[in-house]
């Protein structure tokens, strides 16, 4: 009987002997821990060309730019930086972001690619009364614009004024 209980516990210890350890690579659940469990190996994923990130359109950077401006004084014929008239705050906005605008509403109303008001983008310049009135959509409806005397560069709803049109620089 001893030689069998020998026996079986060789058997035993050569079968834990010979067995590798499980493969386990640490899985880090964010907030609770790092953990390695047996069994569990992440498998290696070939390399992702790094992409580049979705980049800003001059639109954008025009926007973001007129953002810092409201609430900026309306002066007439100003062109910025501290205060401005409806087509001296988008001119001044698209030179930020590189772009050189004409200076009247009137010009910038004439210039750029025509866009029907379903299709307006943030970045946008929109006409109103006529081509008199110029301002850089928003989004989400809204116009940056610097509109008269007494009023700061403001963000207003595009209905509050008659739609005359819109151009894509």
């Amino acid at each position: 009987m001893r030689r069998a209980v020998v026996a079986g516990a060789l058997a035993v210890g050569a079968l834990t002997a010979t067995a590798a350890p499980a493969a386990a690579d640490p899985i880090t659940i964010p907030g609770v821990g790092t953990f390695e469990i047996p069994g569990v190996v992440i498998p290696q994923i070939p390399g992702v060309p790094n992409l580049p990130a979705p980049g800003s359109t001059a639109g954008d950077k025009a926007v973001q730019a007129a953002q810092t401006k409201l609430g900026s004084p309306y002066v007439y014929g100003a062109a910025g930086p501290n205060s401005f008239d409806c087509s001296g705050l988008v001119q001044w906005a698209f030179k930020q972001a590189g772009l050189n605008l004409p200076r009247t509403s009137y010009a910038q109303a004439a210039a750029g690619t025509p866009v029907s008001q379903s299709d307006l983008r943030p970045g946008d310049v929109i006409s109103f009364y006529g081509g008199s009135h110029s301002g850089i959509y928003a989004g989400n409806g809204n116009v940056i614009h610097a509109s008269t005397e007494g009023q700061p560069v403001k963000l207003a709803p595009i209905a509050s004024m008659p739609f005359d049109g819109a151009r894509r620089y």
